[in-house]
């Protein structure tokens, strides 16, 4: 799906230490949901620290690996994922690191296209996804397309927001007592 481009801003050249954004996109089926939580900033910064650190240190049920759009096809800026839920299941392996994989890697190159990455910076910045698919992707009948466009979104959303500081202080204070987390609010009613 082509993405059309957008005009440079003043920002682009602006140094980009560490930014920090979270979306989440979700079609009717409840396995569709996508939450990635984005750290993005420059290589030789803490971001690029990080991603280093996380690729040399895997860990059983979390590996981490980069976003591509195909085996060979690593996108820029390098995108480092990393799974929120422990992996222990080889049809949940192939899903993250098929369907899931692609859509990130797709919402980089989406960002970038849209103008929230700056084309002259992608060759000096890293991102970092922590990914949530929904473990239930084993037991149910999966539509794939919608499965990779919830992420794609997700992760195109994620990094707006992180390199538009969104949501701001402002509107944040101005919200706070009408937002009540959902999971919070299930609680609530006792069906947690």
């Amino acid at each position: 799906m082509a993405r059309k481009r957008r005009k440079k801003r003043k920002r682009d050249s602006e140094r980009i230490i560490l930014r920090t954004g979270e979306a989440l996109v979700e079609a009717e089926p409840s396995w569709s949901a996508a939450e990635p939580e984005v750290v993005i900033g420059e290589l030789d910064g803490p971001v690029g620290h990080a991603v280093a650190t996380l690729l040399g240190d895997q860990i059983k049920g979390h590996s981490r690996v980069f976003a591509i759009l195909n085996c060979d096809v690593q996108v820029r800026p390098v995108t480092l994922m990393v799974s929120k839920v422990t992996v222990n299941n080889t049809k949940y392996t192939n899903i993250l690191m098929g369907t899931v994989q692609a859509a990130i890697a797709n919402g980089v190159l989406d960002a970038v296209r849209g103008g929230d990455i700056p084309e002259d910076k992608v060759n000096d910045l890293g991102i970092i996804v922590s990914v949530w698919l929904d473990p239930s992707v084993v037991e149910e009948k999966i539509d794939f397309k919608i499965l990779f466009e919830t992420h794609r979104a997700a992760t195109a959303k994620a990094i707006h927001k992180a390199m538009n500081h969104e949501p701001g202080i402002d509107w944040l204070l101005k919200n706070q007592d009408k937002i009540t987390h959902c999971f919070h609010q299930m609680a609530l009613d006792g069906t947690v």
